[in-house]
């Protein structure tokens, strides 16, 4: 303990440890702690410099660097989270042809396979044309729980 106490600046990288653990642990890089965990090691390294000292110099650095950081990063960070593609192309059920339970369109509908109806809805590459109730159609995509449909 008396280390600690003695070296500011590795109490700081704990600090950023624990939080870059809590972060992508427990809240899978939503951000706040990210940003507060760069913070805390940019003023271990700081303090490791000597360009910092004291509790109250500390604090109030890794304060600004937390707001500074998060300014920098919270655009990129959500863009990146946001790409990520909604659409499932992997499954083993792209590609099944299978009959339509009822009418589908662009935004709603159901298909049936396996004993079991299964929401739907056309594909974004089909141009408007809806699928008629005991229709054969082909699934081609997956977003959530929909399938994404086009007609055979």
């Amino acid at each position: 303990m008396q280390t600690f106490l003695e070296n500011h600046q590795l109490i700081w990288y704990a600090i950023a440890g624990l939080s870059l653990v809590l972060e992508l642990g427990l809240m899978g890089l939503s951000g706040p702690l990210l940003f507060f965990a760069i913070a805390s090691a940019i003023t271990g390294v700081l303090i490791s410099l000597g360009l910092i000292d004291g509790w109250q110099s500390e604090i109030l650095v890794v304060g600004i660097l937390s707001a500074v950081i998060t300014l920098l990063l919270w655009k990129p960070l959500k863009k990146m989270q946001n790409s990520r593609s909604k659409t499932d192309d992997s499954s083993d059920m792209i590609g099944l042809q299978v009959l339509a339970s009822s009418e589908i369109n662009i935004s709603s509908g159901t298909i049936r396979y396996s004993g079991i109806d299964w929401q739907a809805r056309l594909a974004d590459e089909v141009n408007g044309e809806s699928i008629g109730e005991q229709t054969q159609c082909q699934i081609v995509a997956i977003t959530g729980n929909t399938m994404l449909v086009k007609a055979v």
